[in-house]
């Protein structure tokens, strides 16, 4: 039997049965957002691992959720699930100092030549641009749009900062009004951004960020495949990282 939302806020710290049965209830939740996160990734990343980080990250959901809030503990969880296995990702720099310095050429590389070109940049010029093969092309496009906006970008560095941030997305609350300030700026300017993508790159972006697709779903209602739908967003993410640039809301 389904557990429901009242039986969870109005969960007892020591009940230990219902808290295994909201446990065993969501994990299909944390597979599902290991999986769409681990579609960026490198073989060389255990999925296994990034499950066991994703329950950690659902067991400090149950335990610090307050019914007070106006927000469903889905909507909590799910938020503390992703937080956990990005902050496990961001722990281990699995992209290393050569990935990411190759992925800020990409973004330079693309901003040049759809200033030079006036037009869509194809991934072929792309990748002679940055003196590769396509397959090298390729799997930096992909490792680009494992992380949209980093704390640094945005001017958080400090650990307050961050959690400032974080409780910010969780409960719509926080201390630091400029923080706040930016944060609100970063987020409506991307919702402008957004609906000028180009159609494919926008419905990509809502069925992944909005609909809580995954690729593969997406794929397949849009009728082509899941590597393309990849391609796709990778290159959404590139345009919108480089336009928040231009808009000095994010740093160098």
């Amino acid at each position: 039997m389904p557990v429901k939302e009242s039986q969870i806020r109005k969960l007892n710290k020591n009940d230990h049965i219902l808290r295994n049965e909201i446990i065993a209830e969501y994990l299909p939740y944390v597979n599902r957002i290991v999986n769409r996160i681990a579609t960026h990734l490198p073989s060389t990343v255990e999925v296994d691992d990034l499950v066991n980080v994703g329950i950690i990250g659902l067991i400090q959901a149950i335990e610090r959720y307050d019914p007070s809030r106006d927000n469903k503990f889905m909507t909590y969880a799910v938020f503390r699930i992703k937080g956990a296995v990005l902050s496990e990702l961001r722990s281990r720099d699995f992209l290393g100092r050569t990935t990411r310095k190759k992925i800020r050429s990409l973004e330079k590389a693309y901003l040049k030549l759809e200033q030079q070109l006036g037009r869509e940049v194809k991934d072929e010029e792309l990748a002679a641009e940055m003196d590769m093969d396509l397959d090298q092309f390729y799997q930096v496009k992909r490792m680009s749009s494992i992380s949209f906006i980093s704390f640094e970008e945005i001017g958080c560095t400090t650990k307050e900062e961050k959690e400032n941030f974080l409780n910010y997305l969780a409960n719509n609350e926080g201390d630091d009004a400029l923080s706040l300030t930016t944060i609100k700026e970063v987020k409506n300017t991307l919702a402008k951004h957004i609906e000028t993508l180009p159609e494919k790159e926008r419905l990509v972006v809502s069925m992944y960020y909005s609909d809580e697709m995954t690729m593969k779903e997406i794929g397949q209602a849009l009728d082509i495949t899941e590597s393309r739908v990849s391609q796709i967003h990778s290159q959404a993410v590139i345009r919108l990282r480089n336009k928040l640039r231009k808009d000095g809301l994010l740093e160098e």
